[in-house]
């Protein structure tokens, strides 16, 4: 009785420890999951926007025009908004209209002016010593600079990859299928082991009842 009740101690803790182990990777990859899958499907989808989450949308920064605020090799993140809402001094992501169309560039407004009648904003890097050769057009205009994560660029690069996507997308739904698939195993073996140790409590009460039956007659 001591052994089967010690292995149901340690059946138990095992399933409780299963069952931390999922919260922790559901609370970490899916979230991971499901921003990727989006961005990803979005970029896809609407090849000449840049793709956004919600109202959210992340760059990778690949040059250090605006060192040391902003570096080569971060993520920032930036809000849509009007051009209405765009004041001098914000620092704006934009299609570069002196670009190939669809490179994004980030670089602060140091004087919001017009051209042919609609809004636009003559740019400059931080790190830069002159301003940009062309205004920027309210049409080109993809977000505000909110915040940066520093580095993660290079992650976010790595996760455009074939091997990103395997690790970032296919790795996190393996984990959870086989979390999943191991947890009902072990729910599975401590029910039975309960039903089997019930039966073998029941089995020995019948003997027990049949042997004083049997010493009474």
């Amino acid at each position: 009785m001591a052994d089967n009740k010690q292995e149901k101690e340690a059946s138990t803790l095992s399933f409780k420890i299963m069952t931390i182990v999922g919260i922790i990777l559901c609370i970490i990859l899916v979230p991971i999951l499901i921003v990727n899958i989006t961005l990803i499907v979005r970029s896809y989808s609407n090849p000449g926007k840049v793709p956004n989450f919600g109202s959210v949308v992340p760059l990778i920064v690949l040059t250090d025009s605006m060192y040391p605020n902003i570096q080569s090799g971060d993520l920032i993140i930036c809000d849509t908004l009007e051009a209405e809402e765009v004041n001098e001094g914000d620092v704006i992501a934009f299609f570069d209209p002196a670009g190939n169309g669809s490179s994004v560039v980030t670089h602060r407004v140091i004087e919001v002016t017009t051209e042919n009648g609609a809004i636009a904003w003559r740019t400059q890097g931080d790190a830069n010593n002159t301003p940009d050769s062309s205004l920027v057009p309210a049409d080109n205009l993809v977000g505000r600079y909110k915040l940066r994560i520093a580095g993660a660029g290079n992650v976010a690069m790595f996760m455009q990859t074939t091997q990103g996507l395997i690790v970032c997308v296919v790795l996190p739904i393996i984990l959870l299928v086989g979390y999943d698939y191991i947890r009902r195993k072990l729910y599975e073996k401590a029910q039975k082991e309960d039903t089997d140790a019930l039966l073998k409590e029941l089995a020995e009460l019948r003997s027990k009842a049949g042997e004083k039956d049997s010493a009474d007659n």
